[in-house]
This record gives C-alpha cells, structure tokens and sequence, in this order.
C-alpha cells in the first residue's frame, strides 16, 4: 500500500502538471474576482470564504478523470482487480494520494489568496481548516465518477457532470462553517463537525462505489 501511494503520488503530480496545475486555476478563480466585483474591500472581505471554497472546488475537478487513466492505459488496472488486496482499500490509497497531489496544495495557498480577498486573520484560518476537512470528500466522492468514466477516451466533462452535484452539501457546510468563525451569533462547531461527517461518509461509499464501478468496467 506505501508503494502504491508513492507511485500514485508521483504519477499525479507529473500528469497534467499535477499540483501547479490546480493551484494555478486555483489563482486564476480569486484573481478575476475583484475584476467582477470591483475594488470594494469590504464586500471582498465578506465574499472571500465562498469564493475560496468555489475555486478549489473546480480546482478540484480538474483531474478526477485521470486517477484511474494511467492504469487503464498500461493494462495494470486489470491486475488491481485481481490482486488479493481489496480493491475498496486500493482505491482509498489511491485518493490519499491523489488528494495529498492536489488537494493538500490548495489548502496551503489558500492562506495567501485569502489575504489578496482581504480576509481577516480569524476567517482566513477557518477557511484553510475548512478546506483541510472538506477537500478529501471532493476526492473521494470523484473517485466514484473517475470509475464509470475510466473507459472513455476523454472522460472529463462527465467526471465533472456525475460530481458536481453531489459537491453541493461540501461547499454549502464548508462555506457555513467558514462564515460561522467571524460572526459571533452563528456557531462554528455544528458546520464543521457535518463537514466531517460528510468526508467520513464519503470514505467509506466512495472507495466502495468505485471498486463496483471498476468492476463493471472491467466486464
């Protein structure tokens, strides 16, 4: 399993550009939005959180559809679904990896963009810890999507299209809990502790439904 999550881990940072690709988009998405709104402090500082959980989630999603590729492509996914080791446990090491690849760097810059957001310090902090409990969800719910769309030759738009609404509750507990932080009547705890429900819910259906999906595929 350590193998195999340092050779996934490697594969997903030179696919495609790997991390510097999400992180990049990542940039892009906060940048164009004061662009939209105008240079209003204020209403920057209250639309930061939302707009930081938006852009990692389509961060997010940008390569979903290559977490089973590389094995589809040089026939190894064939001998994952022999081996002995269950299959639900290679996929959940396989999204660790995937998720440590691209989603752990967006949850580090976040910090740095939320300052050109003019976020405070409080909001700030909530929002990167928001975005460390809530981005593997985003990962292991894609895995299932990543599956059923493994045998088709550019499978992305419908990763994109099978995930995007179950993202839904991940943005709306994370963005809650994020806003919760600086406003002193709304309690942060609740959100926060949904949000992990959801991510531990999703470790367990994701893998699951994914190892279904691939063997599906495969017949």
């Amino acid at each position: 399993m350590i193998s195999l999550f340092l050779r996934d881990l490697k594969l997903s940072v030179r696919a495609g550009g790997g991390a510097l690709i999400g992180v990049l988009f990542f940039m892009t998405v906060v940048a164009v939005v004061p662009f939209a709104v105008g240079p209003d402090l204020n209403l920057l500082s209250r639309i930061g959180p939302a707009i930081l959980w938006i852009g990692a989630l389509l961060a997010s999603l940008l390569g979903l559809d290559r977490l089973f590729q590389a094995e589809r492509e040089d026939g190894s996914l064939d001998l994952m679904l022999m081996q002995e080791t269950p299959l639900v446990l290679t996929v959940l090491v396989k999204c660790l990896a995937h998720w440590t690849a691209t989603g752990l760097p967006l949850v580090i810059a976040s910090p740095l963009l939320g300052l050109f957001m003019n976020m405070s310090e409080v909001a700030i902090g909530a929002t990167a810890l928001t975005l460390l409990l809530g981005t593997p969800a985003l990962t292991l719910m894609g895995a299932a999507g990543a599956a059923v769309a493994v045998t088709l030759p550019r499978g992305g738009l419908l990763v994109s299209i099978l995930v995007l609404p179950l993202t839904i509750p991940v943005l709306i507990f994370g963005v809650s809990a994020a806003y919760a932080a600086v406003e002193d009547p709304a309690p942060f705890l609740p959100p926060v502790l949904i949000l992990v429900a959801i991510t531990l819910f999703f470790a367990v259906v994701g893998p699951l439904a994914a190892a279904l999906a691939l063997r599906a595929a495969s017949d």
